[in-house]
Formats: C-alpha cells, structure tokens, sequence
C-alpha cells in the first residue's frame, strides 16, 4: 500500500471522526439492509463503521484498516455504542484476507486516492463480494475544491499538497476517475453520483479550517512537505495564516466535491 499522505494527527482524525453515514456515504444508504455482511475498507476511526453495524443488524460487519493504531480507536468507539455485531482487523486492500464471495456490501471511503493500485483494490473489493452485491466508494475530487474568498495565503496549499500525495503514488483527484477504475477493475454494472461537503457557518469554518489548514503546519502533511523540498515551514505558516483569513470572513464558504459508485458484483 502507498503511504498514507495524511497520517493521524488530531487535525486529521477530528476529520475522520465527523464522518456519519449522512454526511458521507447517503449514496449507500438505501443499500443497506438487516442481515447483510458488510466489509468497511480503510474504516479509520470507525464512525461510519459502527454506524454501519446498526443499519445491518444482527448481519456481521468487518471494519479493515493498514494502521493499527486507529483501528484501537474503532474498537472503543464502537465498544461506546454497545456496537456487538462488529470486528475490526489490519488488512491491506491489495490483498484482503478474505474468501471470495463473503459480504453483501463491500465500502470504500476516502482510500482509493490514497494508494498504489486503485484498480486492483476494487477488483480484490469486487472478489470478496458476494455475486449481485454492492462494491461502493466515495472519493474526493480536489481539482473540484472551491473556496471564497481566496487568500493570497491560501494559494499554494493545493499545489503543495499534490505533490505530496501524488509523491506517495496517490491520486488527489479519484472523484473523477472511479468509474474509469472500477470498469478497468472488471465492473460493468456502475453507477456514478456526486455530492459535496459544504462549510460556511463560523463554527464550520473554523473547524474547516482547523483540520485542513492545522495539518498543513502540524501533521504528516507538513512534515512530508518540508522533508521532500516542496514548501518550507515558513511557506507552511503563510498557507495557514490563509486558512485562518478565510475561517475569518463572514461571507467565507468552501464546497469539497465527492465522486461516488455503486458496482454491482
């Protein structure tokens, strides 16, 4: 698997840790049903995770991710919820540990941009899914990211960060790509939909801001920036100072578009 470009600082998990089925996998939502095993590829923190173990109940759910660390976090989050039809594992989407035809629903979100192979990842997420279930994937487009107003700071932070993840043998822009993947992956029954994050309000603004211009000085991202030559820490804190000039504004809005794909197996 490629490095993990974000890492799991607290300005990235307070990202993960937002996630719910509402505001990030609603695609899905009609699709899950009680009884169903499902497996939650790069399930992180485990937010959707648990709640995905609630929508399929009694059915078993398997949440998978290449960090152990964040998968104790799973475990306690869940643990919290009294969330028992559900385990987590270290896996590596390249190579699940799974038999084949094992889950009804098999999802993905955020991972594929992330990692070396996208296509041989949904073709071993397509392998452990059960004939006519759903392989599903929800990815950020960060070519489609818009922001106002735009601080002078804040123009080299999309810049720097694709030299980084794309240095990891990532794909920032996997929204726009994952229907291409999933029929190189052997799909032909795929459907495509888009949604976006929207943050406007000041409390929105100011934890925006927070997760994505703090990793920008304080995370994995930072760190990588500075080590491989594409920005200095002063580069990082101007950046920053951006962010916060955009949390700062009343008029300030950010949309963070999202490709989506419902596969049949």
């Amino acid at each position: 698997m490629s490095v993990y470009t974000h890492g799991h600082h607290p300005t990235v998990l307070s990202s993960h840790t937002w996630r719910t089925i509402e505001n990030s996998a609603a695609y899905l939502a009609g699709h899950l049903r009680p009884g169903a095993a499902l497996l939650d590829v790069g399930c992180g923190p485990g937010t959707i995770t648990t709640e995905f173990a609630a929508r399929v109940a009694p059915g078993r759910v398997v949440g998978v991710d290449a960090a152990e660390d964040v998968l104790a976090q799973a475990r306690a989050h869940a643990a919290e919820r009294d969330a028992r039809n559900i385990e987590f594992a270290v896996a590596d989407v390249h190579d699940l540990d799974f038999p084949d035809d094992t889950f009804d629903v098999v999802h993905a979100h955020q991972v594929l941009q992330h990692i070396a192979d996208p296509v041989r990842a949904l073709a071993e997420m397509r392998r452990v899914c059960k004939p006519g279930g759903i392989v599903a994937s929800r990815e950020a487009d960060f070519g489609s990211f818009t922001w106002y107003p735009q601080p002078p700071g804040m123009d080299d932070w999309l810049p720097v960060y694709y030299k980084i993840a794309r240095g990891n043998g990532g794909e920032p822009e996997a929204g726009r790509r994952l229907v291409s993947w999933a029929r190189e992956a052997g799909f032909t029954d795929v459907a495509f939909s888009s949604s976006v994050w929207a943050f406007a309000t000041p409390a929105e603004r100011e934890w925006w801001s927070g997760t994505w211009g703090g990793r920008m000085v304080r995370s994995n991202v930072a760190d990588q920036a500075v080590a491989k030559g594409h920005a200095t820490r002063d580069d990082l804190e101007r950046i920053h100072r951006g962010w916060l000039e955009w949390a700062a504004a009343p008029d300030g809005v950010f949309t963070a578009q999202h490709g989506e794909i419902l596969c049949r197996a």
